[in-house]
């Protein structure tokens, strides 16, 4: 017998809505990201139709996203993560394609591992002074919008899985597009699948036994820096190489710059 694909094995699991998801925001969490083939996907979706359940809305399960990062014109945000830094923040502009929501985002990184994601609801990165996005940063970020300039657009489709006890969830993107918006350069890593797994605490998780079942170890990747450095090899890019490096096992990379 054939092995089922990603699309058939997604109809086995149990959907729920973004009205049941509203209570497991895990806005400030815990997060630990995996690197799949696309063949250790199906392996991973397989395992885990009978301990998760899927986010649906407007009858997809594998929902299309869209990301702006913003940056200083001197890439801080980047440079930060690359010189290793244990505290930091990113600042993006993304929209969820199949509910019609764009939100201003900012993430930062405590010292501690823990991500702290704020939000607000705007319209187009081109609209965020209009919208309070000047207010919002100053509340929530280390920078205002005249510091900043849209620096990575990027793609991708993303699944979304929560554990029956809603003490979790899982996110797992694939077909992942960059465009760097200010050389223009682009690159895909359509071969891969980006497994992150984010809870509150140390909860008992399911897939996380999967994924040792598996024999898949944590690894680090951050779509933001990871856009950065495989289009532009003017960036100072030594903390990613081995990353890229990586990333070249399951597909060639083409690195422009």
């Amino acid at each position: 017998m054939n092995a089922m694909s990603k699309q058939e094995l997604l109809s086995i699991f149990t959907p729920i809505t973004l009205e049941q998801m509203s209570g497991i925001k895990l806005m400030n969490r815990i997060d630990t990201k995996y690197l799949l083939s696309k063949e250790e996907l199906v392996a991973l979706l397989g395992l885990a139709a009978e301990d998760y359940m899927v986010q649906e809305v407007k009858d997809e399960r594998d929902i299309t996203y869209h990301t702006v990062y913003l940056d200083t014109p001197t890439n801080s945000m980047y440079v930060a993560h690359q010189c290793g830094r244990t505290v930091r923040e990113k600042i993006r502009v993304r929209s969820y394609e199949s509910s019609d929501l764009t939100f201003l985002e900012v993430k930062n990184k405590s010292n501690k591992g823990r991500t702290d994601k704020k939000r607000i609801r705007v319209t187009s990165v081109d609209n965020l002074a209009a919208e309070g996005g000047n207010n919002f940063l100053h509340k929530h970020a280390w920078y205002s919008l005249e510091d900043l300039h849209a620096q990575l657009e990027n793609s991708f489709h993303r699944i979304t899985l929560v554990n029956k006890a809603k003490t979790e969830r899982l996110t797992i993107d694939t077909d992942i597009w960059f465009r760097n918006m200010t050389n223009g350069n682009e690159t895909i890593l359509d071969k891969i699948a980006v497994v992150e797994l984010k809870r509150d605490g140390l909860t008992f998780s399911p897939v996380k036994e999967m994924l040792r079942k598996l024999h898949i170890q944590r690894a680090s990747f951050s779509k933001y820096c990871m856009g950065c450095a495989l289009t532009d090899r003017k960036l100072r890019q030594n903390r990613f190489k081995e990353r890229i490096r990586n990333l070249s096992k399951y597909q060639n990379i083409k690195h422009h710059g």
